[in-house]
């Protein structure tokens, strides 16, 4: 008998955690001995921090970073013994809630350096080394260097920085930020040095220093576009089949008409749309599997809706109630972003919450 939650949506999301962690450990591996933390940021990519995050921790890994400070808190009630930094640094007035929680700010200016000085709690500083976003400008490190002194009374756990072009091999930029990031530490080598993303993993070791921060790998997305993804998929969406119809030359499918029949067809529509995160852009472009047999969307994707032509499919697998794998196995979460003309990052963080939502695996 199937499952009651399941008798009552239209789709489901399937997060497997023992995927995660695999991912986690061939990080590892790749590093050759430097640790691993993890970005959970935007709730695990859109996936679940609070299960993510408890998995991870259970395979070894201590140094989680999130962007807000509400994320940290959030997060601190499910790892309680867990370094947890965050990279959009010290917010003004909310000091307090970062010692109430332990929380670690990043701290990207001098500004930020000033109002931290005096605290007993560690914190961790970001040199801008080419992103113009984040992080001490040259000036201020020059600043730094003039006068070491403003960093008295600190303890420095990291000094980071974020590469911009990691997931671009041959980019000029990734060895000038890797100079600029070596001449920073040696204006500030106090801590653990801390450069390589999730695309920087993959650069080499020259990248790794003492603790590398990856994020979107550990949840299958590839790391270097165009290249064989070397980690498990995590994700998997599929939705419900609500009803099919038959369609002649020359009805037309959804709004705008935007899709022509040109030939009889078998039309089926998922209760799965945009305001699920199933992009727009999609439309016409994406599609989805059911058993190994493709079966192309066809029209706009609308608010709570897609169609998709299943007229390859044989009926019987084609009635109401069937289920469509829409990334998984046969659709992985690359091939949709290259659909939507968009990356894995945007998938995953748009994934709603009118999913039912299953995780498999993980440690109890």
């Amino acid at each position: 008998m199937a499952d009651s939650s399941e008798c009552l949506t239209t789709a489901i999301l399937d997060i497997d955690l023992d995927a995660v962690v695999a991912n986690y450990r061939s990080l590892l591996d790749r590093l050759g001995g430097v640790a691993s933390g993890a970005v959970v940021k935007a709730d695990g990519y859109g996936l679940g921090a609070a299960r993510i995050g408890p998995a991870l921790a259970t395979a070894g890994c201590r140094e989680f970073f999130v962007a807000h400070v509400s994320e940290g808190i959030a997060l601190r009630r499910h790892l309680p013994d867990s370094h947890i930094h965050i990279l959009n640094g010290l917010l003004p007035g909310a000091e307090a809630a970062y010692r109430e929680h332990r929380l670690i700010p990043v701290l990207g200016s001098l500004g930020e350096i000033d109002a931290w000085r005096g605290s007993s709690l560690p914190c961790d500083i970001h040199v801008d080394t080419g992103m113009l976003r984040l992080g001490l400008p040259p000036s201020e490190l020059g600043q730094l260097a003039d006068d070491p002194s403003r960093l008295d009374g600190l303890d420095i756990g990291l000094v980071i920085s974020h590469l911009a072009s990691a997931d671009e091999p041959d980019s000029p930029q990734n060895a000038e930020q890797l100079e600029a990031f070596r001449a920073a530490r040696r204006i500030l080598p106090q801590g653990r040095a801390c450069l390589a993303n999730s695309s920087g993993v993959f650069l080499g070791a020259d990248y790794h220093f003492d603790l590398a921060r990856p994020g979107v790998a550990l949840y299958g997305v590839a790391p270097v576009p165009g290249q064989p993804n070397p980690l498990q998929p995590v994700v998997t969406l599929k939705a419900r089949i609500l009803q099919v119809r038959d369609a002649r030359p020359p009805e037309t499918v959804g709004y705008g008409a935007a899709h022509a029949v040109t030939t009889p067809a078998r039309i089926a529509t998922l209760g799965v749309g945009y305001a699920d995160g199933y992009l727009r852009s999609l439309s016409g472009r994406a599609q989805g599997f059911i058993e190994d047999t493709p079966v192309p969307v066809v029209g706009r994707v609308s608010m709570d809706l897609i169609t998709l032509d299943v007229t390859a499919v044989a009926e019987p697998l084609t009635r109401p109630g069937q289920w469509v794998e829409l990334i998984g196995a046969n659709n992985p979460i690359d091939a949709v972003a290259l659909a939507a003309g968009t990356i894995g990052y945007e998938i995953l963080t748009n994934l709603g919450p009118r999913y039912h939502r299953t995780y498999s695996g993980g440690a109890d």
